[in-house]
């Protein structure tokens, strides 16, 4: 048997690369979360106009000023302000290499996160024992459901946040970890920029019909 490729075995290897390179991943990576982001952004589009068309229906049930805790809101807004201020020390510090740094801001972070999603938490059981459920009304409804959307996804970004902190923790800072705080701080501080949209738009305006 000819040890020689014939040609059509020959053709076939030509089709494949039988040498494999490494693919870096960084910019996939980020191209992809930014693709992600985009998709959040029209989910929360979508709740935004659906709240703008129905938040002005309340059933002949309490509106905005009957229900809302302004000065509550306003300590939550504030909550994940400080948040992000923590998140970006967390980012110096990985530009410094600082370990420890890193780790303690996102822990920081995780703090404010948990102080904001609580009291949220309160604010929805409050006015479910005040009889306002998502039942009782159309604005209550997508009240419930745009509100609740951004709560749901800062309890995955605490829970992302965890994981960071061990794997830190583990392998410090190389390039993966890197870029995995660089996605959730992308994240985070959209998050901030969704709620800025949530206080001035169903809270400030609701307060002001």
């Amino acid at each position: 048997m000819s040890a020689h490729p014939t040609p059509a075995s020959a053709d076939t290897a030509s089709w494949y690369d039988l040498h494999e390179h490494d693919h870096p991943e960084g910019g996939s990576t980020l191209l992809g979360f930014w693709i992600y982001l985009m998709s959040d952004c029209l989910i929360f589009a979508m709740l935004f106009a659906a709240f703008g068309v129905l938040g002005g229906n309340y059933a002949a049930g309490p509106g905005p000023k009957d229900l809302f805790d302004l000065p509550l809101v306003a300590l939550n807004t504030a909550m994940l302000l400080f948040s992000s201020i923590t998140y970006g020390f967390a980012m110096l510090a990985m530009q410094g290499g600082n370990v420890k740094a890193v780790q303690g801001w996102l822990l920081v972070t995780g703090l404010f996160g948990a102080a904001f999603l609580s009291i949220e938490l309160y604010e929805f059981a409050h006015l479910i024992r005040e009889g306002a459920t998502p039942q009782r009304s159309a604005f209550l409804s997508s009240f419930f459901t745009l509100v609740g959307t951004h709560g749901l996804h800062v309890t995955f970004g605490l829970v992302w946040l965890g994981v960071l902190v061990v794997q830190v923790g583990q392998r410090g800072l190389v390039a993966a970890n890197q870029r995995r705080l660089m996605c959730l701080s992308l994240f985070w501080h959209f998050l901030d920029v969704v709620w800025i949209g949530v206080f001035t738009f169903v809270y400030l305006l609701g307060m002001l019909r």
